[in-house]
């Protein structure tokens, strides 16, 4: 009997029949074959046992007596899928060694390729020194280490976390990943720097914000509190420069920091849109070259809003001395913002009053700016850490039918609670004032990745009622599941410290002041393998450019699973993708999956705020979502989805138009983009 195998760098292994058995059954699945894959692996076996009774087989020719065996079965779409997934993980395999990547987990190639750029411990030389299994173990043994001071089983808890992370069920953000068990031991995603009116507050915050980007973190500031350009300078009787020529410093200061030395850092500038200089802040990306390292989003009230749509004037109030200065149409202004939203991709909006409406701490201070990508709205000093459950791994069913298995979701959910609410004891702040806020009201931000996938493997159209339906459903279920769980540690740990001057006291004792937030995911969703957050498929084929410059490929993998098992996947129609990004009208492919499989492109914008509505509603951060529009697309469907997003109560909101920045983080074919 064939009892060893030789791999392919030498080492000699016992022989695994369970190993050619899952090989052939992810083969009839992909083509839908009824066959038994225990019975073709025992066949393969008897073969081998025939002809390697004097040697050891390698593994490729274990690999084509499996192809042997299913063409004698006149299996032939079977054994041709067999022959496609040999020659991808191949391919993969060879990749992987290149970079110096042990991948001993099984994820893509993309995947290896961000975790070796940003995650995985590299030694003096810059060579990998650790796997992502190692990468997991590393930090699932730290971040339990803060079960201990609770009197918790904390191996208990490693193991827990360890088993949702290598899983790919649950991840946290990226810094978590990068920093946890190593010197920097900063594991926040996101800050927010208090900026005062004064030349040692604007400074202060810059030497703030450095050494938040340096650990790690991303910043977000609002520079409404500074006084308007051209206004008098009381201790030198000269003029102030404006908001606007500070953030120039700040983004300079960014340029030139890496955060942790691996990623660049990333701002969010917010100004209040009754400020004097509001109309500078609003085109101050219209150059397309000014302040690359932030997002700006002007911060709009109520008010402003009723205002706009009866095409009334308002006061511009200068903060200094809160008098008014003069008047704007609203209706103008709007229209300002949605121009260069259309033509820029910036500015973006946070609605004010939403999102105080939900302030759990009010008596703490009202929060004035957010997180570089909108999901946490923050109070001064505050930061948030994040992660992300994958609902495509919450699934059961074959593609087209699969339905959530609730239970797996619950479980994953609160054993992420517990992970997050670790995070925080375990994380070294840049800042002592840092430290006391994040203490002081412990705000964690549970979101999903994969949801668009999990959509198209239950067969259900994301454009649709159903879709929105769906969506609210899972975040509901997901708020409760936490709230539980949050008020389980709350018994355990104690509620946040202030906890008495929060929204939640006497009725409500709780561990977290914050528990959610929709974040986009991009790389968590890459070393994951599936769609980013909440967002539908970006395009079947697309580029994403990251990584300081380099350019991965992406092709859905939902859609070459299904493709394969539904026996329309081929190269001619991969080709087709590649160049035009979407499957509709694309005679190949069965309605029934060109209905589910719909693109960001595909998909209208009232959709998209539809949909970003549906998960706010039980969301108590925010929801970062992208209004994805056509590249002609007009201003005026841009100022269309901010009023939508609005009336339906999301916090904010950012539309892109297709092609609007020079250089985009997702690229198609500018065939599909019209």
């Amino acid at each position: 009997m064939v009892k060893k195998v030789r791999k392919r760098d030498g080492r000699i292994v016992p022989f695994d029949l369970s190993r050619i058995e899952q090989a052939v059954q992810k083969a009839l699945d992909a083509t839908g074959a009824d066959a038994d894959a225990r019975e073709i692996a025992l066949a393969v076996e008897k073969k081998l046992d025939e002809k390697f009774r004097d040697r050891i087989p390698s593994v490729e020719e274990i690999q084509d007596a499996v192809e042997k065996e299913l063409v004698s079965r006149k299996l032939y779409e079977t054994a041709k899928a067999y022959i496609i997934y040999r020659h991808e993980r191949q391919k993969a395999r060879h990749a992987k060694l290149v970079l110096g990547v042990n991948d001993d987990v099984k994820l893509s190639y993309n995947a290896i390729k961000v975790l070796h750029a940003r995650y995985l411990k590299k030694d003096d030389l810059g060579r990998v020194v650790e796997t992502p299994d190692m990468m997991f173990r590393r930090v699932a043994r730290d971040i339990a280490k803060a079960s201990k001071k609770y009197g918790r089983d904390w191996k208990k808890d490693e193991a827990r976390f360890y088993q949702m992370m290598r899983s790919l069920d649950f991840l946290p953000n990226s810094p978590t990943l990068m920093n946890a068990g190593r010197r920097l031991q900063q594991l926040a995603a996101c800050f927010v720097v208090p900026i005062e009116d004064s030349l040692e507050s604007i400074f202060d915050a810059l030497k703030a914000g450095a050494l938040i980007h340096q650990s790690g973190g991303g910043t977000g500031y609002s520079f409404s509190r500074l006084r308007p350009r051209g206004d008098i300078v009381g201790s030198t009787k000269g003029v102030a420069s404006g908001p606007v020529s500070f953030m120039r410093i700040f983004d300079v200061a960014t340029e030139v920091i890496k955060q942790g030395g691996m990623r660049r850092g990333a701002n969010m500038g917010v100004l209040r849109i009754d400020h004097p200089d509001v109309v500078d802040f609003i085109t101050a990306k219209e150059d397309g070259k000014s302040l690359q390292n932030f997002n700006i989003s002007v911060a709009v009230t109520d008010a402003f809003m009723r205002a706009a749509q009866k095409g009334r004037e308002y006061y511009l109030v200068n903060p200094r001395n809160g008098r008014k200065v003069r008047k704007l149409n609203a209706k103008r202004v709007l229209e300002m913002i949605s121009f260069m939203a259309w033509e820029t991709g910036d500015p973006g909006v946070i609605f004010l009053d939403r999102i105080n409406k939900d302030n759990p701490t009010p008596e703490l201070g009202v929060i004035e700016a957010t997180n570089p990508c909108g999901e946490v709205p923050l109070l001064p000093w505050e930061a948030c850490n994040l992660g992300s459950v994958n609902l495509k791994n919450m699934l059961e069913g074959e593609p087209g039918r699969a339905r959530i298995n609730w239970e797996k979701l619950g479980r994953t959910v609160r054993a992420a609670v517990l992970m997050l609410d670790n995070v925080i004891d375990r994380s070294k702040y840049p800042l002592p004032q840092i430290r006391k806020a994040v203490h002081g009201n412990r705000k964690i931000g549970l979101g999903v990745m994969g949801f668009a996938d999990a959509l198209i493997m239950m067969g259900i159209r994301y454009d649709s009622r159903k879709g929105v339906e769906t969506g609210e459903k899972i975040m509901k279920f997901i708020a409760k599941e936490c709230r539980n769980a949050s008020e389980d540690l709350a018994e355990e740990r104690g509620p946040f410290p202030n906890w008495k001057k929060s929204v939640f006291y006497p009725h409500e004792k709780r561990r977290n002041a914050t528990l959610n937030a929709i974040a986009p995911t991009g790389s968590i969703s890459t070393i994951a393998g599936v769609s980013f957050s909440i967002e539908p498929i970006y395009s079947i084929a697309y580029e994403r450019h990251v990584l300081e410059g380099e350019t991965l490929v992406e092709i859905n993998k939902t859609f070459l699973e299904i493709a394969r098992r539904e026996g329309f996947y081929s190269e001619n129609l991969l080709q087709h993708l590649s160049a035009y990004g979407s499957v509709q009208g694309v005679p190949e492919v069965p309605k029934k999956w060109q209905n589910v499989f719909r693109t960001a492109l595909d998909i209208k914008p009232e959709w998209h705020v539809r949909m970003q509505a549906a998960w706010q509603k039980h969301v108590d951060n925010a929801v970062s979502k992208t209004i994805n529009l056509p590249a002609n697309a007009s201003p005026e469907d841009v100022e269309r989805a901010i009023v939508l997003a609005h009336k339906l109560g999301c916090k904010g909101v950012t539309v892109y138009r297709y092609g609007s920045k020079e250089h985009q983080v997702l690229e198609v074919c500018k065939k599909c983009a019209v």
